[in-house]
């Protein structure tokens, strides 16, 4: 494996794009399919496992590559240089979309999807490079154990412990006292300061994920390995649920738990399909859009978000684009619901003609 890139690991973090863009763009959010939405609060929808996913890639990737660097004797100081690039690549990225389009820096939202990557990115790669495999696992399952009992535990005031609803859990009330004006919503946020700490741990599973692929085991002990691995963590978020609800905008430890066993899963399904068969044509667009995956990510949003405020003349006054689009081109014969989904799916075909030729280049855009 040393030497070229994994290339069911491409076509996982491909997969997982194309499904953040698929849940983040629908035509109208007025329809769309049960399973394309988040859950209301607790429990999970398949929409509910793209981020986790993401993260999760995130932790094996850290791994293969920092591992690399170790091995090649790089300098300590250019590893961390590197590490401290990246972050703050990705948390201004992270702000410059929150930014759009009114640049306002009163009210931009602060904590996002880009600014929780990097943060956990940061904290994953420093423990990667200082502590093994074991004290990982260690740190992985303290962080879970620290959050639950944090959660249960310290009291929120004008509520009491153990609220874990919208109203009254300690996340939200840390979120207003701290960032308050700089959140999703007035009173919330999901990628919130106090559940960055469990999203780390999603990562940190994922780095045990990847000393796991980069061991010398041969292919099907891998597979395997995944297999048993995801099944393990998928029961126990289920078996736990009730005594610490899977939620994904707490991002409770259940949570932790059941989405990076349901990421090994069907890592498990990707790796032996493409490593251990060899059957890799199927997945030639998710490889696509898994090997320049943060830009077509930022690229794919901001044409969203410009589509949304481009005013067009709809018949009866100014409409978005997206709302002409999906009113007057998609729904009329394709449906309300069919036509929102037919909209992000558009949206993915064009950026995968936009990228493809990238991908035969071998043109990999790092960030």
């Amino acid at each position: 494996m040393a030497g070229r890139r994994l290339s069911s690991l491409d076509a996982f973090r491909g997969l997982t794009i194309a499904a953040m863009i698929l849940v983040n763009n629908p035509g109208s959010w007025k329809h769309v399919y049960a399973p394309l939405r988040h859950a209301e609060w607790h429990g999970w929808t398949p929409a509910d496992l793209v981020f986790p996913f993401f993260l999760f890639i995130v932790g094996i990737s850290l791994s293969l590559s920092l591992s690399k660097r170790i091995a090649q004797g790089i300098r300590p100081w250019r590893l961390y240089f590197k590490i401290m690039k990246r972050t703050l690549i990705l948390f201004g990225l992270g702000i410059f979309l929150a930014l759009v389009p009114r640049f306002d820096l009163a009210t931009v939202r602060i904590p996002g999807v880009l600014q929780r990557i990097a943060l956990c990115y940061f904290f994953s790669s420093l423990l990667f490079i200082k502590i093994g495999s074991k004290g990982r696992t260690v740190i992985t399952f303290s962080l879970l154990a620290l959050y639950w009992l944090i959660m249960k535990l310290v009291p929120v005031p004008g509520y009491g412990t153990g609220i874990l609803e919208y109203k009254g859990n300690l996340c939200a009330y840390i979120d207003t006292k701290l960032l308050a004006g700089h959140l999703y919503k007035p009173d919330f946020d999901p990628e919130g300061i106090l559940s960055t700490l469990p999203a780390i741990a999603t990562v940190l599973l994922g780095t045990l994920g990847g000393d796991w692929l980069r061991s010398s085991k041969g292919t099907l002990n891998k597979t395997a390995g995944l297999f048993g691995a995801g099944i393990f963590f998928t029961f126990s978020g289920l078996l736990l649920h009730p005594y610490f609800p899977i939620n994904k905008q707490l991002w409770t430890s259940t949570f932790v738990l059941f989405t990076a066993g349901a990421a090994l899963l069907l890592l498990g399904v990707c790796y032996g399909v493409m490593e251990g068969i060899g059957f890799r044509k199927w997945a030639t667009p998710f490889l696509v859009f898994g090997t320049n995956a943060i830009f077509i990510y930022v690229g794919a949003s901001l044409m969203a978000r410009l589509i949304s405020i481009t005013k067009v003349s709809g018949g009866s006054g100014a409409l978005s684009l997206k709302t002409y689009l999906h009113g007057h081109l998609l729904a009329p014969w394709a449906g309300p619901f069919l036509g929102s989904l037919i909209y992000p799916l558009l949206l993915l075909l064009l950026w995968l003609g936009i990228m493809y030729p990238l991908y035969k280049k071998k043109i990999f855009i790092k960030i």
